[in-house]
């Protein structure tokens, strides 16, 4: 049955082309004072205007009236997660609360190599039951489309143990993209000859993904200490030959030309970008490479300083803004909370911070043609929440202001939802 959802005191619709928005672009959104939206029984957006215009039609067709409050914008777009993990990182965080560094945790076995320890220990049902829970916590927060990575496994069978996880929770809110992550960490057993870790990435992992159609992307971990662009430049143009499209953790503590590689390599996105060059910035704005920036990082590591998304705005780059949502440095699972950190922290307009969690989220994980705006054409991924204005979403933090979330026209009635998701 359609719906058509009448009482909303504004819609943002994001209506535009089924791109990356960039530069300028950012800041237009188109915002409907006192507006309806019909979705289509086949639950996508049939049409979006005045109650007067539409009431009739709709009501001709046999749709549904639901009456509905506050604001109504795109489903939000979580582009960047790692959301298959076996349990948190508590000791990490207070070795950095003790003033032991990310990089130092990580050169003595913590960090990265923690969360492979427990992955590996735990089974496929036991990840599958954890992520459920963390999901539907993410759709709480008004996220209906989540990139999810592997990369806590590090062998072929705890890649695709990981990956066979999130293939086996599709087919329920929020939608999902898997990314294969195998060049996360050099595990504890490879460290000893890191190109052997290589060789088993190229030769056995890759295959073995595409071959049971596990993953749509590859990314890879570019960062001294990690892989360096040589190795990482290896790994994504072996992926490209198996049909697999890129994305790139680049220059996150320290520049190492991630952002160039990216760009480069022709990748949908680039990653982190805390430590970016003023070379990466120019590169990423005359590309087609969507920055996909994460706020919550920064501030849970208490870094001082944050990716600069005014410069690659400002240059006419496609800024999109993502949790990073993990167990080790950004546990957190809002879109508004980095929306308000876009611009309390960044430089970001509230415009151009909603952009970033929906077009832009949405143009990062490929799916620009299908989800990110309200507008004829699209999925009926919706959220509504409990504001009278829009610019009330990435002013608000603490508490979570979404009152319902509809993917694919479906209302998911959230709930309170369990609370022991991360154990």
């Amino acid at each position: 049955m359609s719906v058509l959802l009448v009482g909303a005191r504004q819609v943002v619709t994001c209506r535009g082309p089924a791109r990356a928005r960039r530069g300028r672009e950012m800041a237009e959104l188109e915002v409907l004072e006192d507006a309806v939206v019909w979705i289509a029984d086949d639950g996508w957006v049939h049409a979006v205007g005045s109650y007067q215009s539409l009431a009739r039609p709709a009501s001709g067709a046999g749709a549904q009236v639901v009456e509905v409050d506050g604001v109504l914008l795109p489903g939000f777009v979580d582009a960047h997660t790692h959301a298959v993990f076996g349990a948190p990182r508590l000791e990490d965080h207070e070795r950095r609360a003790r003033g032991v560094t990310y990089q130092e945790i990580a050169a003595a076995g913590g960090g990265i190599l923690s969360s492979v320890r427990e992955v590996r220990r735990k089974s496929a049902e036991e990840l599958r039951d954890l992520t459920a829970r963390r999901l539907h916590h993410l759709l709480r927060h008004g996220t209906t489309t989540v990139e999810i990575k592997s990369g806590y496994g590090l062998t072929v069978e705890d890649e695709l143990k990981q990956l066979d996880v999130i293939r086996s929770l599709r087919g329920r809110p929020p939608r999902l993209v898997a990314t294969f992550l195998g060049a996360h960490e050099v595990p504890e057993e490879h460290r000893p000859d890191p190109e052997e870790y290589i060789r088993l990435l190229l030769d056995e992992m890759l295959p073995a993904v595409t071959r049971h159609g596990l993953a749509r992307f590859c990314d890879a971990f570019c960062e001294p200490g990690v892989f360096s662009v040589d190795q990482t430049r290896r790994v994504l143009e072996a992926a490209r030959t198996y049909g697999l499209r890129l994305k790139l953790h680049a220059d996150e503590l320290d520049g190492s030309g991630g952002a160039e590689l990216a760009v480069a390599l022709g990748a949908i996105s680039a990653d982190h970008l805390a430590a970016i060059s003023e070379r990466g910035i120019a590169a990423l704005a005359g590309s087609e490479t969507v920055a996909v920036l994460l706020p919550g990082t920064m501030l849970f590591l208490g870094q001082r300083r944050q990716a600069p998304a005014r410069r690659l705005i400002d240059a006419g780059g496609a800024v999109a803004l993502a949790t990073d949502f993990n167990p080790g440095s950004s546990p957190g699972m809002s879109l508004p909370l980095m929306a308000m950190l876009g611009v309390s922290q960044m430089g970001m307009l509230p415009a151009e911070a909603i952009t970033a969690i929906t077009v832009n989220g949405a143009a990062a994980v490929g799916a620009a043609a299908s989800t990110g705006q309200i507008a004829p054409g699209f999925r009926a991924d919706l959220v509504q929440l409990a504001v009278q204005d829009w610019r009330e979403v990435p002013y608000w933090y603490g508490v979570n202001l979404v009152r319902e979330a509809w993917v694919g026209g479906a209302a998911c009635h959230l709930g309170k939802g369990t609370l022991d998701f991360a154990v």
